[in-house]
């Protein structure tokens, strides 16, 4: 699990999905993670291959990009997409702010 970010960057983006896209986590995490019935989901790292979360208080849960991550400015877009793409698989409407 390498990554390209530093350490700071993580925990900014972490702190942002938890404060600002929690609902969005967990909608990545019932869609493309195969844990459909998750009542929480933390983020709790990114790295260049996928981002994890910490759901229901304890399973880890990694959910890949789809591509390999080089700088900081691609993980909004990967995040959107990964977002979209769950709204897809469960049939929900993606919120069109993104």
């Amino acid at each position: 699990m390498s990554t390209p970010f530093t350490a700071d960057a993580i925990e900014a983006i972490k702190r942002h999905m938890n404060d600002d896209h929690a609902d969005d986590g967990l909608i990545i995490v019932r869609g493309l993670g195969g844990r459909p019935e998750a009542k929480t989901a933390l983020t709790s790292d990114v790295d260049a291959e996928a981002i994890t979360f910490t759901i229901d208080g304890g399973e880890r849960v990694r959910v890949p990009w789809g591509e390999t991550l080089t700088e900081r400015a691609q993980v909004r877009k990967a995040v959107v997409r990964l977002y979209r793409e769950a709204c897809e698989k469960l049939g929900l409407q993606a919120r069109g702010e993104h």
